[in-house]
């Protein structure tokens, strides 16, 4: 058996260069990755909506009432503004966490490539930075909309929850 020449990978005897992977990675990250989570979130919705046909079939056949009101209320997408505040809450303080983390990260990284300046050649600190200070931006954007959701929504709310009390 022959060695592998340099900057080649032995894969199940198929040999792939190391071109071949910086091709490879960013196509499966940038176009596999999203097609195969859309294609998951869509098969759990359909298998949820199967389920329910096959409830509302089945109580149909054997003469029992309907309510449809409770199939309504477990909609997608129907989800009570307190709990929109609530997710954009959440998500702002995912984004304004990873935006600290890697502004950190940019600083630590900028220091330890350049001792006597800010040469940040060859550094992935910019990178970070720039990542960081738009992941961040969109956390505090985020936190601005909930607190001025809740308190322009402050009626709405009060109304949705004593509707949901009759019910």
């Amino acid at each position: 058996m022959k060695p592998l020449e340099s900057g080649k990978i032995k894969f199940n005897t198929i040999n792939f260069t190391v071109m071949d992977w910086d091709i490879l990675m960013p196509l499966g990250i940038c176009v596999v990755l999203p097609v195969m989570i859309v294609w998951l979130v869509m098969r759990t919705r359909q298998n949820e909506t199967n389920k329910k046909t096959e409830i509302m079939l089945k109580a149909i056949e054997s003469g029992a009432t309907v309510d449809t009101e409770f199939i309504k209320s477990q909609q997608w997408g129907q989800k009570t503004i307190k709990e929109r505040l609530l997710s954009r809450l959440t998500w702002g303080s995912i984004f304004s966490l990873i935006g600290v983390v890697l502004l950190v990260l940019a600083i630590v990284f900028a220091n330890s490539y350049t001792p006597n300046g800010w040469n940040l050649g060859g550094s992935p600190a910019p990178t970070f930075a720039i990542i960081g200070g738009i992941s961040l931006a969109i956390g505090l954007a985020l936190f601005a909309v909930f607190f001025v959701g809740k308190k322009i929504m402050a009626r709405e709310m009060e109304a949705e929850a004593k509707a949901m009390e009759k019910k």
